[in-house]
């Protein structure tokens, strides 16, 4: 095919996850599902701690923030694979890939930070009480989250301004259900060594850097309750933990995966179900993670659905 040197009329046709027929209406009734499931459960974590007073302190911001950020992640991926389903149709245009590739690093990369904040808020609770809410004082809360989204607002438009200087064939195929930057790279139709590089770097570094944050803070929290005389206080201090962790061991887990499925098969279909569990598993499960685990977001929902009861 003819290469295109990515014109609006350009197009890629993503594959998706299944070429059967038969299969289609199946997928698109779970992933309709799950993402509905999604929305609203992260939709009732964000309105139950903005109503909830009790719930106004760093923790739950960030939780909120996680939450915020997990719809508009998922809500990157999932809504265009649903009408390239209900369409029959593969075809995504060159201005779309792009616009989906900026928003996925977006998001992704806002989680990965958040997940940082928030062990970083528990390291602070649990080793530093008396001085806690001078360290996490709002200001420094807004400016930690506003500097994550500035961040991978930058990066992510790095990757965009470098994946236009490429060039595509016409009906490029895209193996996978999202125009993912590394999918992008291998059928590209020009050198690509500058963004592999770029890629690797940024990636390399905004997921050794959080990394590092976190397994920094629980070392610390683990060393503390380690000097706890009390098992009760041990355990009191480690459950505010718990659903952090879940989360946290979810998400790397289903990264490092993608990742170790990439290096294994080299194939996108390899990666697939693993990407299919960070992009949109994890964004399903964190809101059930903490309201399940966490008597205080159990008790906001509660009055928060009690209040719509009487609404009504």
């Amino acid at each position: 095919m003819e290469a295109e040197n990515h014109t609006g009329l350009s197009q890629f046709l993503l594959l998706g996850l299944s070429e059967d027929l038969k299969m289609q209406p199946i997928l698109f009734g779970i992933f309709l599902s799950m993402y509905l499931v999604t929305i609203l459960g992260n939709l009732f974590i964000v309105l139950a701690v903005g109503s909830d007073p009790r719930l106004h302190t760093p923790m739950y911001f960030f939780l909120c923030n996680l939450s915020l950020a997990d719809i508009c992640f998922i809500s990157t991926t999932v809504p265009k694979m649903l009408v390239n389903i209900r369409a029959q149709s593969k075809n995504t245009s060159y201005i779309e890939c792009l616009t989906q590739v900026y928003f996925f690093i977006t998001f992704l990369g806002i989680d990965n930070f958040l997940l940082a904040a928030m062990a970083y808020d528990r390291y602070v609770a649990i080793c530093h009480p008396l001085n806690y809410t001078v360290i996490m004082n709002p200001r420094f809360c807004v400016l930690l989250v506003l500097t994550s989204w500035l961040i991978m607002f930058c990066v992510s438009l790095i990757h965009v301004l470098l994946l236009n200087r490429l060039t595509f064939s016409t009906g490029t195929e895209i193996p996978h259900f999202v125009c993912e930057l590394a999918q992008l790279l291998k059928v590209a139709g020009s050198n690509t060594l500058i963004n592999t590089v770029v890629m690797n770097v940024l990636s390399a570094f905004l997921g050794v850097v959080p990394m590092i944050g976190i397994l920094f803070s629980y070392s610390q929290i683990v060393s503390s309750l380690l000097g706890m005389a009390s098992l009760a206080s041990k355990y009191k201090a480690f459950s505010t933990c718990g659903s952090h962790l879940c989360v946290v061991l979810l998400f790397y887990g289903t990264a490092l995966g993608v990742y170790l499925s990439s290096a294994v098969t080299h194939s996108a279909q390899g990666s697939m179900i693993p990407s299919v569990m960070y992009s949109v598993v994890t964004p399903m499960l964190n809101p059930f993670i903490y309201s399940l685990r966490n008597k205080d977001v159990k008790g906001a929902l509660g009055r928060l659905l009690g209040r719509a009861a009487l609404g009504l």
